[in-house]
C-alpha cells in the first residue's frame, strides 16, 4: 500500500468493495481477484501496523521467503554460499513446506520463492510450487535457468503453475557472464530460457512470465546497450537492470570479497548515496524495512527468520519443525527485535549493518534502477 495515507485507506475500501488487490512484487503487478474479505483485512491491518511498528503484529504475514535449498550449481563472487555457508547444505522437505502454507496460506498473497541456493535443485520444488498455487497465492522463484536446459524442468515448471521466473542473466558475453557467475555457460541460460518459452507456447500458457534480471556491475556496465535487443530475442517478457548489492551485514553474512571492486563507474547504478567530502556511505535516520511485520524468511531446515540477510542462520527465531508458526510470529523474540528495531534499529547488527541503513540502500525490487515490460498488456498476473 504506496503512497499516503487517505490513498492507501481509498485503496482498501476499494479492495473490500471489489474484492480484488493489486501487489507489485520484484515489478511484476500481481492482481488477485475474488479475495476473502478475512484475507484482505488481514492485508489491511497489516500495512497499517508497518506505520506504527508494533511489537505485536497485527496481522499475519502477507508474503513469506522461502528458502528450498542452500545447494546451488554457480559460484558468484559475492555470495555467501560460494565461501560456504555455517550451517549443512539442505533441500527443505517437501513437508515443511506443506506445513507452512497450511498455516500461513488462508493470509498469504506472495511466496518468493528463493534465498541462499538454487531453487530448482531441490526435487520436490514443483510440487512446491503446485501446493502453493492451488490454494490461489502468487508464486515468484528465481533462477540461473542452467537446470532448464535439460530434460523436462522446463515443461513441469510450466505445469506448475509457477507466476514469475527471474532468470539471472549478468552478461551478454560469455567472458562478462562468468566474471561473476563463476562456473556458468551462458549458452546454457539461453537454452534454459528458450526452453521454458516452448513449454509455455506447447501448453497453451501465459505463464510463468520471465524477467531477465540484470545485476549492474564494473565489468559489465559496458553491456546495457545491448540488453533489450537480447531480451527480445530470448522473448522475454521483462527486462530489470539490478543495482549490486554490495552489504555486508557484519557478523551474518561478511564475505571476504571485495564487493567494492563490482561496483559500476555510472552513478546512476551505484548502490548507494556518498557522503561528497568522506565517500562513505551515508547512514540514515530511520531504517525503513518493513519485513518484520510483514515478510518473514523460513530457511530450509524450517528455521524461521526476520529476514533474507542472514545466510549462515545465525537469528533463527522458531523452528517450524518443532513448533507453530503463530507461536514465533507472536512470540517473545520477534516482540523483542520489534522492539528494538522501532527505538533505534542501529543496536541491531543484522538491522545496523543491513543495505537499507544507508541512503539509496534497498532490498528486493527496490534495486531494480529500470525495468522495461516487452507486452504491457500481457505483464500482469491475475490470479
Amino acid at each position: 500500500m504506496n503512497g499516503d495515507l487517505p490513498g492507501k485507506g481509498l485503496r482498501a475500501l476499494r479492495a473490500l468493495a471489489t474484492r480484488r488487490v493489486t501487489i507489485e512484487c520484484d515489478r511484476m503487478p500481481f492482481v488477485f481477484e475474488n479475495v476473502p474479505v478475512r484475507k484482505i483485512l488481514n492485508w489491511i491491518l497489516v500495512e497499517a501496523s508497518i506505520l506504527v511498528k508494533p511489537d505485536r503484529p497485527w496481522g499475519w504475514p502477507t508474503h513469506v521467503q522461502v528458502e528450498p535449498t542452500t545447494a546451488c550449481n554457480l559460484k558468484c563472487v559475492l555470495c555467501p554460499v560460494t565461501e560456504g555457508l555455517d550451517r549443512p547444505q539442505k533441500h527443505m522437505d517437501l513437508r515443511i513446506f506443506q506445513k507452512t502454507i497450511d498455516e500461513l496460506g488462508p493470509h498469504l498473497f506472495i511466496i518468493l520463492l528463493w534465498d541462499w541456493g538454487e531453487p530448482f535443485l531441490n526435487p520436490s520444488i514443483f510440487d512446491m510450487i503446485s501446493y502453493a498455487k492451488e490454494r490461489k497465492i502468487g508464486v515468484i522463484s528465481s533462477t540461473n535457468a542452467h537446470v532448464f536446459a535439460v530434460g523436462d524442468h522446463a515443461e513441469r515448471l510450466v505445469r506448475s503453475g509457477i507466476d514469475c521466473i527471474i532468470v539471472a542473466l549478468d552478461g551478454v558475453t560469455q567472458a562478462t557472464y562468468e566474471h561473476y557467475r563463476q562456473g556458468g555457460d551462458l549458452a546454457t541460460v539461453k537454452a534454459g530460457i528458450k526452453r521454458i518459452v516452448e513449454a509455455r507456447r506447447a501448453l497453451n500458457s501465459k505463464t510463468p512470465l520471465i524477467d531477465l534480471r540484470f545485476i549492474v556491475m564494473k565489468h559489465n556496465e559496458h553491456e546495457i546497450s545491448q540488453l533489450k535487443e537480447l531480451a527480445r530475442s530470448l522473448e522475454a517478457d521483462a527486462l530489470t537492470l539490478r543495482v549490486l548489492c554490495t552489504y555486508d551485514c557484519g557478523e551474518y553474512c561478511a564475505i571476504e570479497a571485495d564487493g567494492s571492486a563490482f561496483v559500476p563507474e555510472n552513478a546512476a547504478y551505484q548502490p548507494f548515496q556518498l557522503d561528497p567530502r568522506l565517500q562513505s556511505p551515508v547512514r540514515r535516520e530511520t531504517n525503513p524495512c518493513k519485513v518484520l511485520w510483514n515478510n518473514p524468511a523460513i530457511h530450509s531446515d524450517g528455521k524461521v527468520f526476520p529476514c533474507t540477510f542472514d545466510p549462515h542462520g545465525r537469528s533463527a527465531l522458531g523452528d517450524l519443525a518443532q513448533t507453530s508458526f503463530r507461536d514465533t510470529w507472536w512470540g517473545p523474540g520477534y516482540g523483542e527485535l520489534r522492539r528494538k528495531f522501532r527505538n533505534d534499529y542501529r543496536q541491531l547488527s543484522l538491522c545496523g549493518d543491513c543495505t537499507y541503513a544507508f541512503e539509496g540502500g534497498a532490498m528486493g525490487e527496490e534495486r531494480d534502477r529500470e525495468a522495461y515490460f516487452f507486452d504491457p498488456q500481457s505483464a500482469r498476473i491475475v490470479i
